[in-house]
């Protein structure tokens, strides 16, 4: 994943992390349904050798990103197509402009 891929996904990056840090029951028991789908997955990197970041494994080999951050966002879906985004685009663009910082 490269620096421009990162900064286009920041939203739902963000959305990831929050909701790793701030736990809400539908949110973990989806999360917990896609990860059952990613710790099958052939494209599973328990290394780090394809993650973005260092020390972000375990890490989908196809787009680097961090699994407990990608399961927990749920304007994101599964590179592979394995699983869906649970947000429609108006409030995927609606969850963005709320996560935006505004000082």
């Amino acid at each position: 994943m490269n620096l421009l891929k990162i900064w286009k996904e920041r939203g739902k990056i963000l959305e990831g992390i929050k909701a790793n840090i701030f736990h809400d029951d539908h949110i973990e028991e989806i999360a917990r349904e896609r990860q059952t789908i990613c710790l099958t997955c052939p494209k599973l990197d328990t290394v780090g050798t394809y993650c973005a970041f260092p020390g972000a494994q375990p890490c989908c080999k196809e787009c680097g990103c961090k699994l407990a951050y990608k399961t927990r966002s749920l304007s994101s879906e599964c590179p592979l197509g394995y699983w869906k985004a649970e947000l429609s685009e108006q409030e995927d663009d609606a969850l963005t402009d709320a996560l935006k910082y505004q000082p």
